[in-house]
């Protein structure tokens, strides 16, 4: 897809098309945190999936117990998902999510499974786990007790700082087996974070659950994530934002670029040209057909990281791919065990092509 072909102007009011979630009980909630969202709770078939292996992801299996998310970041890679369900990548990613309200209890089914072995487990690596509705759900909390009573090692990434609500929960399962905790931070700017993660607690609220993670035995990593290209990725901006990462006690900091899928790439160009329309030419330039920035960008991105990790004291920063994605370093207080190795299939893990599907 040629990023000069993109309609760059803001887009027009689409009509929902006809959900394809057979089942699914709709709700919504009158509550001012949840003005304009509609969730949809289905009993899911499965919870763990697996990755495909062309994706090259660090991690094999994962755990998403929401589809759409209201952190409504605006270059958020999972957009184009929603579109399997006939919802678009846009406004309804942001305001209409699936709840998988099974998802603890059909864990534990799975991971009793004889054919289950206890390989690595990631979670948020899609939409967030913690996003708003888990306030109101909960399901992580059951996730991570039957993940406890497995001993089976898993690790989370996460923008919300309620995952602190269960940092209980995580001190008995690191007790047991590996866990990893890891935060997204690419910035600082809190004018910027209204307008580009709008549904997110602030940067510095997220400094503060990495405090707290630290504090509690936590080898905690955080990704410097997205870098956007002409607004994040000076050398003052990454400065300042490793800075306040290393003085939050963190253990080790990833750099990721910005990059653009289907979905994600069209809702991002249309807020680029409405706020930053001098960028337009660059992005242009820097993507051309790509979701990725190119290699040499994402090397120069990378080694300004690390040189401020360095400064800072933060011996543990990974370099990302020419994707982009660096697995973190530094999951827990407990070693961890290998994730992604080919160790059997949990009972109603979907098949490659059926990876992205709800039921």
């Amino acid at each position: 897809m040629r990023w000069s072909n993109l309609v760059l102007d803001a887009p027009s009011p689409v009509q929902p098309l006809p959900l394809r979630i057979p089942g699914a009980v709709e709700r919504t909630f009158d509550a001012p945190g949840f003005a304009g969202m509609t969730f949809y709770e289905v009993q899911a078939r499965s919870i763990i999936s697996r990755v495909p292996a062309a994706s090259r992801m660090p991690f094999e299996y994962t755990i998403n117990p929401y589809r759409g998310c209201s952190h409504a970041c605006v270059y958020c890679f999972a957009r184009n998902t929603h579109t399997y369900l006939d919802l678009d990548a846009g406004r309804d990613f942001d305001t209409k999510v699936v709840v998988k309200v099974n998802a603890p209890q059909l864990l534990r089914r799975e991971l009793a499974a004889p054919q289950w072995t206890g390989a690595h487990i990631a979670m948020g690596t899609n939409v967030d786990c913690y996003q708003r509705a888990e306030g109101r759900y909960r399901l992580m909390r059951g996730i991570i007790e039957a993940l406890r009573d497995f001993a089976n090692p898993f690790s989370i990434l996460t923008k919300g700082t309620l995952i602190t609500r269960d940092l209980d929960l995580l001190r008995q399962a690191a007790a047991q087996t590996s866990v990893g905790v890891s935060f997204s931070i690419g910035f600082l700017d809190e004018t910027l974070w209204r307008r580009v993660e709008p549904g997110t607690p602030s940067p510095r609220r997220r400094l503060d659950a990495v405090r707290r993670f630290a504090d509690a035995g936590f080898a905690v990593h955080v990704l410097v994530a997205p870098i956007l290209p002409g607004i994040t990725d000076s050398e003052e901006s990454i400065d300042a934002t490793v800075a306040a990462i290393a003085a939050a006690g963190a253990a080790g900091v990833t750099a990721i670029t910005l990059h653009l899928r289907p979905g994600a790439r069209e809702w991002y160009a249309a807020w680029l040209a409405r706020t930053r329309p001098h960028l337009v030419d660059r992005y242009r330039a820097l993507y051309g057909r790509s979701s990725y920035a190119p290699k040499a960008y994402q090397r120069m991105i990378g080694a300004r990281v690390a040189q401020a990790a360095r400064r800072y004291g933060l011996v543990r920063a990974a370099a990302p791919d020419h994707r982009g994605i660096a697995e973190p370093r530094a999951p827990s207080a407990v070693s961890r065990s290998p994730a992604g190795s080919p160790v059997g299939t949990p009972g109603g893990v979907q098949r490659e092509a059926e990876q992205l599907r709800l039921l």
